[in-house]
């Protein structure tokens, strides 16, 4: 799992949830982990404090498994099976890493190969494989364009009674856009099997919700990615998730110009014209894929892209900040600091 720039630490701290009441609602509890190079928030309701510190060690396990097992350059299953492609075997694969590939593969060929973890040797090239910010030039454009001649994708990925191979030598998977949502649905099952009904787990902003917030819907913000706060707030019902993929947060930076993290398969360069990109699904991991492939897709081809994914909720934002919409997402934010200059309304579905 990609980790994000230390400095965003600073910035996950400031609260993405909108208060809805000045009172503490009864009945809350509140434990942060940091996990995954971010502060993890969880709130739950309705239960005694006994068993919300129980229900919480419960996920902060399973979370400490993820994020060895689900990284993509530290030594762990993923890193295991991502060295084993250059023999051309199978590999064996537990049942806690084959879904997240399963998974993958569908949300690839929905995408048409937009979300694309297959390509974390392009990744690393540009030298996000790493706890800190990667400095100095670009790579160069032979070595872009040799990995992406090879044209990596999910679809290499042979799977068959529990292992995995590829027959392409340029495949390594890195789940930075789609294992942070899938932990959240984890988390929120792992929850509910603790006899936790209502809660919010909250990953730096990506968060999935349950039940209800004392009898009202949880009210939560979409990060401004041009500015510091909240740009818009959104009322999050039972079972939805709300992720958010932006290019504001990790980059490289060289005379000036910034490269973002997220790289477009089809020509292995940092995505620029989206700024973020915002889904609300009841799966975690899908809304996860999901905003990684609108954020490549782009102004002109994220209805498309949305449409094929067949995803009800949908908001983005370029980087001249006009914010584009389906009609169901516009009917449930609430832009805080009044309404951008320019909304553009499409209907994908």
């Amino acid at each position: 799992m990609r980790l994000p720039y230390k400095q965003s630490l600073l910035v996950s701290a400031i609260t993405l949830f909108v208060a809805v009441a000045c009172s503490k609602p009864a009945a809350e509890y509140r434990q942060s982990l940091f996990i995954f190079g971010t502060v993890v928030d969880l709130k739950l309701r309705g239960v005694s404090d006994q068993q919300a510190k129980e229900a919480v060690q419960v996920v902060e396990r399973a979370f400490q498994r993820m994020h060895r097992d689900w990284h993509a350059w530290k030594p762990g299953e993923l890193s295991a099976l991502n060295r084993s492609f250059a023999s051309d075997k199978p590999h064996p694969v537990t049942p806690f890493l084959l879904p997240l590939i399963t998974q993958s593969q569908l949300l690839f060929e929905q995408s048409e190969g937009l979300f694309n973890p297959a390509i974390g040797k392009l990744i690393a090239l540009w030298g996000f494989h790493s706890d800190e910010l990667p400095s100095g030039p670009p790579p160069s454009p032979e070595a872009i364009a040799a990995l992406v001649d090879l044209a990596p994708g999910m679809d290499d990925l042979e799977v068959s009674n529990g292992q995995v191979r590829s027959h392409n030598p340029a495949v390594a998977l890195d789940f930075g856009g789609f294992a942070k949502g899938y932990a959240l649905d984890i988390a929120i099952d792992l929850l509910h099997k603790q006899g936790v009904e209502s809660a919010i787990v909250n990953a730096g902003g990506d968060l999935c919700v349950s039940g209800d917030h004392g009898g009202r819907p949880w009210r939560v913000g979409v990060r401004h990615p041009q500015g510091v706060g909240i740009l818009a707030a959104v009322d999050a019902l039972d079972g939805e998730c709300l992720l958010t993929s932006g290019n504001y947060e990790r980059y490289r930076k060289h005379d000036g110009v910034r490269y973002p993290h997220i790289i477009d398969p089809r020509d292995g360069l940092p995505v620029r014209h989206i700024a973020s990109a915002t889904v609300i699904d009841r799966e975690g991991g899908r809304a996860d894929a999901a905003a990684t492939a609108l954020t490549v897709a782009g102004p002109g081809d994220w209805y498309h892209v949305a449409r094929r994914m067949r995803l009800k909720y949908v908001m983005l934002v370029d980087e001249a900040g006009t914010v584009y919409m389906n009609p169901a997402m516009a009917r449930r934010v609430d832009f805080q600091d009044g309404a951008p200059e320019r909304i553009i309304i499409s209907d994908p579905l």
